[in-house]
């Protein structure tokens, strides 16, 4: 007689409102905290199909955390313990690509981290060793083939490519800086893009990006940039992310896990 292995979770990290996934059954939330400190929010654990997912809202619920003051590490140490070795950061961003404009979603492949003074590694304080990570593709590419093949399932207009440019926040960005992050190659502009893929990196789990762009960037248009422009972009676009995830969830959870650590530079 065989004994089946429960499916590890699915992480995903982003907006609560994510939570509504259209099949979802939420089974459970918990208040957890970690040798880092609290995560942004409690996780809250439910099943999509027979896939199980564990959500937490980064900016917390209610939204009141800003990108420089979210406590990563918590983060993704809270998802780790909870089982999960695959995780989907969904990220609100800007569009600098002309084909990058509100509503779409980019499923990036690369990223250039602009941001300072956060936290950005657990491989610090009364160490052993120091520990270096190859970081050379951020995103894996496992799990960015099964949310592509999720995309294209659901008939979503998106992009399979983009380079991601992580900014510190909370304000936008100058007209001058993006124009700088285009000539550096930046397709969308986003504040919440890194140290969250570097860590999942260290922790060894998969980790891919969903973008959904949500403005122009600034300089692109010659409007300024509205709360009531980026809200009405979520509303529209949201659904979107959501099909995808559906499609995906099940996928994402038959990766197999690694570990980033045995290609230690």
């Amino acid at each position: 007689m065989t004994m089946s292995v429960p499916a590890a979770p699915v992480g995903i990290i982003g907006g609560t409102g994510l939570a509504s996934l259209g099949t979802l059954e939420i089974t459970g939330e918990r208040s957890v905290t970690t040798r880092w400190g609290e995560p942004s929010s409690s996780l809250v654990e439910g099943r999509l199909g027979s896939q199980p997912v564990v959500f937490i809202a980064r900016h917390g619920n209610p939204h009141r955390i800003p990108p420089h003051q979210v406590n990563y590490r918590a983060n993704l140490q809270a998802l780790y313990d909870a089982g999960v070795r695959v995780v989907v950061g969904v990220n609100a961003v800007g569009g600098i690509h002309a084909d990058m404009g509100p509503a779409h979603i980019v499923i990036p492949d690369q990223l250039i981290d602009y941001t300072w003074g956060r936290a950005s590694t657990f491989f610090e304080d009364e160490l052993e060793e120091v520990t270096h990570i190859d970081f050379t593709w951020p995103y894996d590419s496992s799990a960015r083939d099964v949310l592509i093949s999720g995309a294209r399932n659901a008939g979503v207009p998106f992009s399979d490519f983009g380079v991601y440019g992580a900014t510190q926040g909370p304000r936008l960005e100058t007209a001058a800086e993006i124009a700088r992050m285009e000539r550096d190659g930046c397709d969308i502009v986003g504040m919440t893009g890194m140290p969250e893929a570097v860590l999942a990196a260290e922790l060894g789990m998969r980790y891919a990006s969903l973008g959904l762009v949500v403005n122009w960037a600034a300089g692109k248009t010659e409007r300024v940039i509205t709360m009531a422009e980026i809200e009405a972009a979520i509303a529209e676009g949201m659904s979107g992310v959501k099909q995808i995830l559906e499609r995906s969830v099940a996928e994402l959870g038959q990766l197999t896990p690694w570990s980033n650590l045995d290609v230690l530079v």
